[in-house]
């Protein structure tokens, strides 16, 4: 292992995203809030130190990046870009503790919309632009965008990658890694212009537009509102962005192919077409349980049940509603939404439903193989055979997260915490969402987790996003053997 190396890289990266707090700094200008001072002196902190890294630990050019290198560079860099995005937060008097900064700071790159903001409006705006830009960015990750634009990850940028793509299986869309990733942002810009200009059309300040579009397409779900998307109270920005939702929880390359003129592009992957499914199922099922119980129009019904279901399941975590008052079948689902998550390959959080089609497959294959044991079955997804590497990794990977979910939740109820509170949270955090249930509610947020809580949802955060393998990897003792 080559720390010099991995911190060399982690400077880059601490670099640019000091350079990135000249957008919010522009804002604060504009507005002559009170972010002006605070953003200044996190900006010259934050490239000082990437700055001292670089030099520090520069090297000879190297010739190959190992896995865990790779590992090592993508876990230690969302760490450390989690810190560093914290100083605005903390230097801003937003908050009075270090740890709030840093779980805002975690929440807001791992997407994942948890918030212990308390009155998020008399925040000021160049903060608050902050707050929304590291969740555009943490959307499709800061290390592919560094592979996309720094010409000098062009070796070993596949192992960057592989450790940062939200996806069992990276989708490479063209020959070099670093043009998919340039692929990729392009589309991810794209369908955030579109999102920018349907919600200015509907009649939604710039300012806030633009917040809550760099929000939606990582489904992040941080708003410039206390009452999220229901302080608007209008029918039209909400399917705005349940499209939006929707399109993000979608695998990005789908987006590339149906942009270059495949039509059935969406059609034709097997995992679109389960997400979408489940997406309607999931709606109409809510929708009817929660009507008449909670809404007496069935128009209002498939608007509330449609819009919380959509958010949930593709980890966005935007509000109009607060389910915590819904009936217990509604509640029920959105838990379990909490864990289906979004496509491979999107900016959606959750076990992913690629992992979930997987196993359902799987479990199939034992059962026919019960029956007819001399049978030669495989696993195929899209009409291709899985590979039992990958089935080995998927079965690993969900009984990790299951694993390490029933640990959390056991220890965040031994601080304290309620138990729906303590099982909620743990599962929006690990599934990198947002809202929960009782106190972490959609009208209520993280403020009252205890110190030590916090920790522990800023670490299950940190697992979700990065697909667990690559946190995780750090306590196995053979990751430390030469």
């Amino acid at each position: 292992m080559r720390w010099n190396y991995v911190f060399y890289m982690v400077g880059i990266l601490t670099f640019f995203l000091g350079v990135l707090m000249a957008v919010p700094l522009f804002c604060g200008l504009f507005y002559h809030d009170q972010s002006v001072v605070p953003l200044i002196k996190s900006m010259a902190i934050t490239t000082v130190a990437g700055a001292v890294l670089y030099v520090c630990c520069r090297g000879p050019k190297t010739e190959y990046l190992s896995q865990r290198e790779g590992m090592a560079i993508v876990a230690i860099g969302w760490t450390a870009v989690g810190l560093f995005a914290a100083l605005p937060f903390y230097l801003n008097g937003v908050f009075d503790v270090f740890v709030d900064a840093f779980f805002e700071s975690v929440s807001g790159f791992t997407t994942t919309g948890a918030s212990v903001m308390t009155d998020i409006e008399a925040v000021s705006k160049g903060i608050l632009l902050w707050r929304s830009l590291i969740q555009w960015l943490g959307g499709m990750g800061i290390i592919v965008l560094s592979v996309a634009i720094l010409p000098f990850l062009g070796v070993g940028g596949m192992q960057l990658y592989k450790a940062e793509v939200p996806s069992p299986v990276p989708d490479k869309l063209k020959p070099r890694i670093s043009d998919t990733a340039k692929v990729l942002w392009k589309v991810y810009a794209l369908l955030s212009l579109a999102e920018l200009l349907m919600l200015l059309i509907g009649g939604m300040g710039f300012y806030d537009s633009l917040c809550h579009t760099l929000t939606t397409l990582p489904t992040g779900g941080f708003s410039t509102k206390n009452l999220s998307m229901a302080h608007y109270n209008s029918v039209y920005f909400d399917v705005v962005v349940m499209i939006f939702m929707v399109l993000a929880g979608i695998n990005f390359s789908l987006h590339y192919q149906f942009l270059k003129g495949n039509s059935l592009a969406f059609w034709k992957d097997s995992e679109c077409r389960f997400f979408l499914a489940a997406v309607i199922v999931l709606t109409l099922v809510v929708s009817f349980n929660i009507h008449g119980a909670v809404y007496q129009g069935i128009g209002d019904s498939l608007r509330y049940g449609s819009f919380q279901v959509i958010s949930i399941v593709t980890t966005t975590g935007f509000a109009t509603a607060d389910y915590n008052h819904w009936p217990a079948m509604s509640k029920l689902i959105i838990l379990l939404c909490m864990f289906l998550g979004a496509s491979a390959g999107s900016t959606g959080g959750g076990m992913k439903c690629m992992r979930i089609m997987c196993c359902f497959k799987y479990c199939y294959k034992e059962l026919f193989n019960l029956i007819h044991p001399h049978a030669v079955t495989t696993v195929k997804i899209g009409g291709k055979t899985v590979s039992d590497d990958i089935i080995r990794g998927i079965l690993g990977f969900l009984a990790l997260y299951v694993g390490i979910f029933a640990l959390c939740s056991v220890l965040l109820a031994g601080m304290g915490v309620d138990m729906m509170t303590a099982i909620s949270a743990v599962a929006s955090s690990i599934g990198n969402i947002g809202p929960g249930f009782n106190l972490v509610g959609p009208v209520g947020n993280y403020a009252e987790i205890p110190v030590m809580g916090k920790w522990l949802l800023i670490w299950c955060m940190l697992l979700g996003r990065l697909e667990i393998y690559t946190v995780i990897i750090f306590l196995v003792p053979e990751f430390w053997r030469k």
